[in-house]
């Protein structure tokens, strides 16, 4: 069945064909600035490049300026006063975070960076005991995944050498099969603490079965996380409703939040009234109606909730966040 819909979306099949359906779908590139083209026959550049770093939004010099306006006339004054006030300015990122990935609002946060927040949620998810020690990667994890992994074992005083599984493709194959890695923990699962993969892998572009994969694991009796770096404003997502335990991502690339932006953080609704979880805390984790008492100790039973997040870096919103915020806004 023909569509609008699905024409606009199937592949061209020549150059006037391509013109014709940018024309059908313009898209939303009159929102960015591309690079030019110097000495080519365009303008501007065809930006393949997303995937590294995403263009920078048209609408973003204006909301930094305008932020950093308020700084200078309102000072400290500025946490409360101003037109956007940062010391709430993480609540106006929520909702959006949460529709990116298909969770609710209380599930997700914008803070940090994406390494910081893997290692943050890691104190949290990876609990080794027993047999039940093993992390579970694809070969092919962007390398900083595999960094923090490793050191997640030694921390824990396993060696990672034997406790990180790097699942490799069939000989002769380039990308992990769904059933490979679900065939790994219907076999092995009783030995896996933990199931760490990128949604959307950076060296090939496989686009893994976020659903299936983290119903296997979580039938295993392992946890089961997503990094979703080259996923998130790729690709549709639904985090809730595929039980994710966990997913971390950076807004750098397809959110076009720019160099340093916030990265976001997915926690499931069924751990967030867990008190038995583990967590580092820090200014954030306590409650925002007696935060500035001052007190020694968190008035909070210790518990993950993103509202509430546990660490936090308060100096970068005024840079990163009217980023965060006019990207999720340009398409």
């Amino acid at each position: 069945m023909h569509t609008p819909e699905r024409e606009a979306h199937r592949p061209a099949a020549g150059e006037a064909d391509a013109h014709r359906l940018d024309e059908a779908d313009p898209g939303h590139r009159h929102l960015f600035h591309v690079p030019p083209a110097d000495g080519g026959d365009h303008p501007e550049s065809a930006y393949l490049a997303g995937n590294s770093l995403g263009l920078q939004p048209r609408a973003t010099r204006d909301e930094l300026l305008a932020d950093l306006d308020a700084w200078r006339r309102l000072g400290v004054e500025g946490h409360l006063e101003a037109e956007r006030p940062w010391l709430p300015y993480h609540e106006l990122l929520t909702a959006p975070a949460a529709r990116l990935v298909g969770a609710r609002p209380t599930e997700t946060v914008v803070m940090n960076s994406l390494t910081v927040n893997l290692h943050l949620l890691m104190v949290s998810f990876y609990r080794p005991a027993g047999v039940r020690t093993r992390i579970v990667i694809e070969d092919a994890a962007f390398p900083s995944d595999s960094y923090a992994v490793r050191s997640q074992a030694r921390f824990h005083g396993l060696d990672p050498d034997d406790t990180v599984v790097r699942l490799r493709p069939r000989p002769g194959e380039d990308a992990l099969r769904t059933e490979d890695v679900t065939d790994y923990l219907a076999a092995e699962g009783e030995r896996v603490a933990l199931v760490l993969l990128g949604g959307v892998n950076y060296l090939t572009g496989e686009l893994l079965d976020i659903a299936a994969i983290t119903a296997a694991g979580r039938a295993a009796g392992a946890t089961v996380g997503w990094d979703l770096a080259h996923a998130v404003g790729n690709v549709p997502l639904a985090l809730h409703d595929w039980d994710v335990d966990f997913a971390a991502w950076c807004s750098y690339k397809y959110l076009n939040s720019g160099p340093g932006a916030l990265a976001g953080v997915f926690v499931h609704e069924r751990h967030l009234g867990d008190p038995d979880l583990p967590r580092f805390e820090g200014w954030w984790s306590t409650a925002a109606a007696t935060r500035f008492e001052m007190t020694p100790v968190s008035r909070h039973r210790p518990r993950w909730r993103p509202g509430r997040s546990p660490t936090r870096r308060s100096s970068r919103w005024v840079r990163c966040a009217p980023r965060w915020s006019c990207s999720t806004r340009s398409g």
